[in-house]
């Protein structure tokens, strides 16, 4: 149900952008989603159909790109997937690692259209 809330935020920076860009319409959405976040793609797609309709961005089509996630060692430096938790640095065993990766959760891009490019079909 986190869901909502995130899919309520997205649309208004989309809405904004859409606003500042002169479009008449949104076609796309890129969604940049880590790993280690608890966001499910098929929630996130179903609270924005929801909640888009009537909006320039209705219909707008939602692209997810997970990120995997990594730890950097804080002992010898290595970066390294993050295969589960609590196992240490490949390189040296120590359980001293930072998540550098996979936690993320952004808009990457915005795909519009202009009223030319609805006009002429584009």
């Amino acid at each position: 149900m986190h869901e909502l809330p995130v899919t309520q935020h997205i649309l208004e920076i989309v809405l904004r952008h859409a606003e500042q860009a002169n479009a008449s319409r949104v076609t796309d959405i890129y969604l940049v989603i880590g790993q280690l976040s608890s966001f499910i793609d098929e929630s996130i797609q179903f609270y924005w159909d929801a909640l888009s309709r009537g909006t320039q961005a209705e219909g707008a089509r939602l692209h997810f790109e997970r990120v995997a996630a990594e730890v950097l060692c804080q002992v010898c430096g290595v970066r390294s997937p993050l295969a589960e938790i609590g196992q240490g640095c490949p390189r040296c065993g120590s359980l001293r690692v930072k998540v550098v990766a996979g936690e993320e959760f952004y808009v990457r891009a915005i795909r519009v259209q202009t009223a030319d490019e609805v006009e002429r079909g584009v």
